[in-house]
């Protein structure tokens, strides 16, 4: 026995340092890159929060992590994990921090709002936001940042749709989205966003509990009245959900910033047949986000690779090295229209799978077409390594996208 465990002790990779990098454009992060080439399980110590993780890099293995129950996220939330984030504050009903069976019974009250046949019937209203956007970019001409007019406004109002929030309220619910994704103001500022986006939000639970509508607001409410779910869990429910368009924002900034350095990729995207498949390839290309997201704890001994990850120790996975394993994707540093199959993860994988993944593909397919349908002769404003990006942000993408038409 003594000599296995020596073996193992043996095996245990260094620890490095993964610092929050401030990247241009669609660079992948070169500390990932070195971390996939050490092997399929290295250990990183990121700028907050205490110790060292495991990270998963392989495809394989982020499936089978994030798809065990071996790994839970609710311990987390009583640990100082290394983390990317400054500040770490859960807050109870989030669907990111729960196990089952209450994952499930979270997710249950608001899942008829982001069905595919949800999302059919939300279609014509979501293409009639956007359609009034494009209208005003083209009634004031070029140029246009097509952040500010259209990528960061559209999400933002099509989620309130879903959401339920009163027209009298969006201003204000917008102000605040606005404040708490911004990269500008500062944590004081965000701070206070927060402060009163979820007051407002538990204002609107509790009057909601009556309502038999079927938007986000009115299932919360009703589900809190059955006792199916406490008021405290439903605020934790909606708040990353009113906020969530911001992941489409930067995403659909990185695709088209694509798409406008490299033309060829919009003329594929003009073809209806190949739209779908583009997309795709580019939310498998696109770095969507800075580093890691949340981690998992091992709840029991999990033996991986020839390594022992012990009880207690947490572990991260990559989305974003799983979409560029070469055993999956062949060439992946290369962005292939033609990939079939494309069986990436960047909506994630397992119970945690993104809840809005059907809302944020109807907003990405509606922006991209509609953009290219509405603006044919669409191009970059400046040149594209003068395009501005986001610093010191969790969801990477362009700041700015100044377009010239």
């Amino acid at each position: 026995m003594s000599e296995e465990i020596s073996t193992l002790t043996e095996q245990v990779p260094p620890v490095r340092e993964w610092p929050a990098l401030d990247l241009d454009g669609t660079e992948f992060d070169p500390v990932l890159a070195g971390l996939m080439r050490e092997g399929p399980l290295t250990r990183i110590r990121l700028p907050h929060g205490e110790g060292w993780a495991w990270l998963a890099t392989r495809y394989d293995d982020v499936k089978l992590i994030t798809n065990d129950p071996r790994f839970g996220r609710a311990e987390v939330t009583r640990r100082q994990v290394t983390r990317l984030a400054p500040n770490f504050a859960p807050r109870p009903g989030s669907l990111a921090w729960a196990d089952q069976p209450d994952h499930n019974r979270l997710r249950r009250p608001i899942a008829g709002a982001f069905t595919v046949g949800a999302m059919k019937r939300l279609r014509p209203r979501a293409q009639a936001i956007l359609d009034e956007l494009v209208d005003d970019v083209v009634r004031d001409g070029p140029p246009a940042d097509l952040v500010e007019r259209v990528l960061e406004p559209f999400p933002i109002t099509v989620v309130s749709e879903v959401m339920g929030v009163p027209v009298a309220d969006r201003e204000r619910v917008h102000a605040w989205t606005r404040q708490i994704i911004s990269t500008s103001g500062g944590a004081e500022a965000a701070d206070r966003a927060k402060k009163g986006m979820y007051g407002w939000i538990t204002d609107t639970v509790r009057a909601r509990a009556a309502s038999t509508d079927e938007d986000v607001y009115a299932l919360l409410g009703a589900a809190v009245g059955r006792g199916e779910i406490s008021e405290e869990e439903a605020v934790g429910l909606a708040g990353p959900l009113q906020i969530g368009g911001e992941a489409v924002t930067h995403n659909c900034g990185q695709m088209l910033f694509l798409m406008l350095s490299r033309p060829e990729l919009a003329e594929r995207m003009r073809e209806p047949e190949a739209r779908g498949p583009v997309l795709d390839e580019l939310l498998r290309f696109i770095p969507h986000r800075s580093s890691v997201g949340l981690a998992r704890i091992a709840l029991e001994d999990v033996e991986l690779h020839g390594h022992r990850i012990g009880a207690g120790e947490p572990v991260y996975v990559s989305y974003l090295a799983a979409n560029r394993d070469p055993e999956v994707f062949p060439d992946p540093d290369r962005i292939d229209p033609d990939r079939d199959p494309n069986p990436h993860l960047a909506f994630g994988n397992g119970p945690h799978y993104c809840t809005g993944a059907v809302l944020a593909r109807l907003q990405t397919e509606l922006l991209v077409d509609t953009l290219l349908e509405r603006l044919p002769a669409m191009r970059l404003a400046v040149p594209a390594d003068e395009v501005v990006w986001r610093r010191k942000t969790m969801i990477r993408g362009p700041r700015t996208l100044p377009v010239t038409w």
